[in-house]
């Protein structure tokens, strides 16, 4: 076993690509599992560098024998149906992968010998509605999910909880808040809007972008700064700890919109539509990291203004 070799469900992912590529930047060995017929785009730079296995993770018996051949020290458990918004049309979908999926995981690292840590990805969707409504989040903010995604991530965190204290396996769960960046599927919002922005400047879609409540303000990270943060709660985080990753600030969508539609190269109408209109909305998220600063280091790098930029781009090149 290589002492830093890494194992990651949903490396073809979003998050799970860019983890990827900050491993191997610093000099890791990586594997990872993909679902059967899951588009690679996100791994073209990387393919030859990363050993996959085919594997879907309610399969119990193949997680075991997959993560057992690879014998990794590192265990990344991203793989999930990520959307919140989805997640109210494939509820049960939802609560089989998120739940039943890490179940399976678990049971299959259980069995390794030199395990030195599964880093385990939940969400400040966790967190639902609370009061006041402007407060910063720590770790011990109470849970009230609202949907079928943070029910899922909720009992998921209690379930690998559970296998730390029943079984001694060596767990961190970082709590990540919003997070994009290039490569992210359109289901989520700034990628929503950049593609929009990208079809209106191609002249494939009028030059109206439809949006739904724009009120909201939500703690939003680089992708780049999230998967960072991950390899650092992996080597420096303490068994058993959760952690927020999180830029510390709460951004409204609208500026976000705002400084989208700035950089575009035609004048575009913004619509409300009520189809992306959610019934359960939280109006403002915002999360503290200080404990992983001050156990791992962790700090933001990138700027929103980046992040945006980067994005768009992705999508200039990819409409």
């Amino acid at each position: 076993m290589n002492a830093r070799s890494a194992f990651i469900t949903g490396i073809a992912g979003f998050a799970g690509s860019f983890l990827a590529e900050e491993l191997l930047a610093q000099g890791w060995t990586v594997a990872g599992a993909v679902y059967k017929n899951e588009p690679l785009d996100n791994l073209r730079a990387i393919r030859k560098q990363v050993k996959l296995s085919s594997l879907d993770i309610l399969d119990a018996a193949r997680c075991k024998a997959v993560i057992a051949k690879a014998n990794p020290a590192y265990v990344f458990h991203l793989a999930a149906l990520a959307s919140v918004g989805q997640s109210f049309a494939k509820e049960r979908a939802t609560y089989r992968i998120n739940f039943e999926g890490t179940l399976n995981i678990l049971e299959a690292i259980r069995e390794l010998k030199g395990l030195k840590r599964l880093l385990f990805v939940s969400s400040s969707d966790c967190y639902g509605p609370f009061t006041p409504r402007n407060k910063t989040l720590t770790e011990e903010q109470v849970f009230n999910p609202v949907s079928p995604y943070a029910i899922s991530k909720v009992a998921a965190e209690h379930l690998v909880q559970y296998y730390h204290r029943q079984y001694g396996l060596p767990v961190v769960i970082a709590r990540a808040f919003n997070h994009s960046g290039p490569r992210q599927a359109d289901s989520f919002v700034i990628p929503a809007f950049a593609k929009q922005v990208a079809m209106i400047e191609a002249g494939r879609q009028e030059p109206v972008l439809k949006v739904g409540d724009l009120s909201a303000r939500r703690d939003i990270s680089d992708v780049r700064d999230i998967v960072h943060g991950y390899r650092l709660l992996a080597e420096k985080g303490r068994d058993g700890e959760v952690y927020h990753l999180c830029s510390g600030k709460a951004v409204a969508i609208k500026r976000i919109l705002e400084m989208l539609v700035r950089k575009a190269t035609r004048k575009i109408d913004v619509q409300v539509d009520p189809e992306r209109l959610r019934k359960t909305e939280i109006p403002v998220m915002r999360g503290s990291y200080e404990k992983a600063r001050k156990q791992t280091g962790f700090q933001p790098r990138y700027k929103l203004e980046q992040t945006l930029q980067d994005t768009l781009e992705f999508w200039r090149a990819n409409v």
